[in-house]
């Protein structure tokens, strides 16, 4: 009977049908456009009077990937439906596949199914998604009711109140959205991508705004900061046309207007139903002290973009032909030298924001240096590794002029800041002291770092962590994976707020090639065609030309594509020179 229910609905064992559209993961500023994809509700079966034990507890699984009517139908497959609370977000254990199910114990009135299979993951309450890989093998007990009906009388003691759902069930009914929390200096937005389920697309709106209030991931917490004062809820949101109001309760009074309005405004800002909106609370209408009127556009708060001020102004640097460092007009593409003195000296250089200096690395990358370019720009040493096998990963600034960069060899690692007008320091707290690290950037929000680490198995891998705290007391952790899709990572930079741009090689491949790498585990996808020789180092920023460091024969190139807003066009190496990077 479960086959023929299968066969007709579907593999996950509930019919499809179109929902409305389904919201793509776009900054704010690229509202128009959109894609009206259609999204996928599951329509649930319930269970059958002459289902099995074992089919029924496969029921109960299909049908919890339906959030309709608060899981209503899933809990017809339990004895007591009212012990299983899921709510509207609630934490999942992500399958690879459907789990397998054994009969391992059996009388007259009562059966214990076992369910193994892989877990890829944890999406915890908040939205959360945590990797990781490990079997598990958990116990349901069915027992028959006075109807001689098979029902679900204890779930396993492991999960609690967790639900159970494969890859699959995931793909379909859970969407990643940003939602936006401010840096320390409350000013710049930060992105915080959460899966959030999408039961229709009529309340999608308010729950987006019912998250934000709600407060950041884990992740995050203690990192950002939120404008929405403690026990802020929202009365209610109303879409008129494509104009929302958003009715805060009487907490918000006490809230930063402006602060507030940003953070709404970036987090509604991928839907196109919504193209402005009004702020109420507790009914009464606000003006922002900025003098903005009672309807607000998305535009209105642009300058609060994690990738900072929009310009096209992007200030691009190379080691030239003649070993000194030098800009590059992104025009031309012909590189200028800012000083010349000492040639080759330094490599994989990083220009202050106020390019006032420039710090980099010996060629054996075991010392770090710095050159003051406002007078003769030689350089001198900063720091030299310890370790006989140590080295120092290229640095890098962050918008408020702190360098930052590890200190590594083999097993280990260290992580060193230096801010302005400041000596040297290794951090209060290094998520990443066991591991060996190749490549760190700090976002242009200052909160998030990128690194490559090698794991346990030896390969290079992408990972995401976040920076909390000032002064003496950082701590740089909760280190996370971004993407398992490429075997090999060897260099990476920030393309904007939620792509990386990586040096890497899957699985199959042999050569090293450029990819973008959204940070919200989205797809990874090719950059450019053509050939690159042997790609070494990689630069981005955004609205501007990615930048390779190639090698070919014996000769450095830097390499940029044809027309860089086309994501396939070819890659041209025709610059003499090496480890091209930008200034912040």
């Amino acid at each position: 009977m479960i086959a023929a229910a299968a066969l007709t609905l579907g593999a996950s064992g509930c019919a499809a049908m179109p929902g409305g559209g389904r919201v793509t993961s776009v900054k704010a500023q690229e509202r128009s456009e959109q894609v009206d994809e259609s999204y996928v509700r599951l329509i649930p079966v319930a269970p059958q009077n002459d289902w099995s034990a074992k089919e029924v507890v496969s029921g109960f699984l299909a049908a919890s990937a339906s959030f309709d009517d608060d899981h209503k139908v899933a809990k017809e497959y339990l004895a007591n439906p009212t012990g299983w609370h899921p709510g509207p977000r609630p934490s999942v254990a992500v399958f690879a596949d459907r789990p397998d199910l054994q009969i391992i114990g059996k009388s007259d009135t009562q059966v214990i199914v076992r369910l193994t299979g892989t877990q890829l993951g944890t999406i915890t309450s908040d939205g959360q998604y945590t990797a990781f890989q490990k079997a598990v093998s958990v116990d349901y007990q069915v027992t028959r009711n006075p109807q001689h009906q098979w029902r679900i009388s204890a779930l396993p003691d492991a999960l609690g109140q967790t639900m159970l759902l494969n890859k699959s069930d995931v793909e379909q009914v859970f969407r990643t959205f940003n939602l936006y929390y401010f840096s320390p200096d409350k000013h710049t937005l930060v992105p915080n991508g959460v899966f959030l389920p999408l039961v229709s697309r009529e309340d999608l709106p308010q729950r987006l705004v019912q998250a934000v209030i709600s407060g950041p991931t884990a992740w995050l917490r203690g990192a950002v900061w939120s404008a929405f004062p403690r026990g802020t809820k929202l009365n209610g949101l109303s879409l008129d046309k494509d104009v929302a109001t958003v009715d805060l309760s009487k907490e918000a009074a006490t809230g930063n207007i402006n602060q507030m309005s940003a953070q709404l405004a970036w987090s509604l800002g991928p839907l196109s139903e919504v193209k402005q909106w009004r702020l109420r609370i507790e009914g009464r209408g606000v003006v922002t002290p900025d003098g903005k009127n009672d309807v607000q556009t998305f535009a209105d708060w642009q300058t609060n973009s994690p990738d900072g001020p929009t310009n096209d102004d992007h200030r691009a640097y190379t080691i030239g032909a003649a070993g000194h460092l030098s800009t590059l007009n992104l025009n031309n593409y012909i590189p200028m030298p800012v000083v010349t003195n000492a040639p080759g000296r330094m490599v994989r250089p990083a220009v202050s924001p106020d390019q006032h200096e420039a710090v980099g690395l010996s060629p054996d990358q075991k010392q770090l240096l710095v050159a003051d370019l406002t007078s003769n720009g030689v350089p001198h040493v900063l720091r030299t590794a310890k370790d006989p096998e140590g080295r120092f990963t290229p640095p890098c600034w962050d918008r408020q002029g702190t360098l930052w960069t590890v200190e590594t060899s083999p097993g280990k690692s260290m992580l060193w800041k230096r801010e302005r007008g400041k000596p040297l320091k290794p951090v209060w707290h290094w998520g990443l002291d066991g591991r060996e690290i190749y490549a760190l950037q700090v976002a242009r929000d200052g909160v998030r770092v990128a690194v490559i680490a090698k794991i346990e198995d030896g390969r290079k891998q992408v990972q995401l962590g976040r920076i909390a705290g000032s002064g003496d007391r950082i701590d740089a952790g909760s280190f996370v994976p971004v993407s398992s899709e490429l075997a090999e990572t060897d260099d990476l930079s920030w393309r904007d707020y939620n792509t990386l741009a990586v040096l890497g090689r899957k699985t199959l491949d042999t050569q090293v090639l450029p990819y973008l790498m959204p940070v919200d585990g989205s797809a990874v996808t090719s950059l450019g065609v053509g050939s690159l020789g042997e790609p070494q180092s990689i630069a981005a920023v955004p609205g501007g030309p990615v930048l390779i460091g190639t090698k070919s024969s014996s000769q450095r190139l830097v390499c940029h594509q044809s027309a860089f807003r086309d994501r396939d066009s070819e890659w041209v190496c025709s610059v003499a020179g090496s480890d091209p990077t930008y200034a912040y």
